[in-house]
């Protein structure tokens, strides 16, 4: 395994099952980044809640699954392409980078995205397979993330604008919180703290549905008919 550190400093041939997390989460994306005209995929930088700062993509896939991570509670760290995998198979040398290593709660998480009419293909198949055996040797959890549900993708990225803390109030959050908004319906919601403007309650409303500390059905496009329910 190997990775590059900041300024271009690479730690090369470490060996896989002895890597340190610490060191992988130290880690810069493996490949340069760079835009150019012309290209054919969509790639660029999506600023993370979790980490509080930048994270690559290349793919509007890969944007997506950086949402889904974001969203998840259980995910503390996230890091593009996080490293370079090596082994010998075959009688040949195999290189892989996969797309985000993502750090939680209980193990390490490698993942990688694919389209899911290429996940077919020999080679993609070939690739994924010798990574999940390498990955799951060290007890981690390796995961193949395709298209997801388009209306909870579309939620998401929705609620995903409700992700900067520091653009709501401390004050009206508690108050919210205060007023056990469990079992009513998120149009009723808003309406429930009349000292305050009605969009601005259902912003806090959206950036608690963020952080999950309400919840909601994520199933069927979010409006004001939903459900809201206190998260655990």
């Amino acid at each position: 395994m190997s990775i590059r550190q900041q300024r271009g400093v690479l730690v090369e041939d470490r060996d896989w099952g002895t890597a340190p997390v610490d060191l992988l989460q130290s880690a810069c994306p493996w490949r340069t980044f760079r835009w150019y005209k012309g290209q054919k995929h969509y790639s660029g930088t999506y600023w993370s809640a979790t980490v509080r700062d930048h994270v690559i993509y290349e793919s509007r896939l890969e944007l997506s699954r950086l949402l889904f991570a974001d969203f998840d509670p259980s995910v503390r760290g996230i890091v593009a392409q996080p490293f370079l995998l090596k082994t010998a198979l075959e009688g040949k040398v195999r290189q892989h980078i996969p797309d985000y290593l993502l750090l939680t709660g209980q193990v390490p998480v490698v993942v990688d995205v694919k389209p899911l009419h290429r996940l077919s293909k020999p080679e993609v198949a070939f690739t994924f397979g010798w990574t999940r055996e390498a990955v799951e040797s060290r007890g981690w959890k390796y995961e193949v993330w395709s298209e997801p549900p388009a209306v909870e993708l579309e939620n998401i990225r929705f609620l995903a604008g409700y992700r900067r803390e520091w653009l709501f109030s401390a004050e009206t959050l508690k108050e919210l919180w205060d007023a056990d908004l469990d079992g009513l319906l998120l149009g009723q919601a808003t309406r429930c703290l009349p000292n305050h403007p009605e969009p601005h309650v259902r912003a806090a409303i959206h950036h608690l549905l963020w952080r999950q500390d309400l919840v909601t059905d994520l199933g069927r496009p979010l409006g004001s008919s939903h459900v809201l329910r206190r998260a655990g």
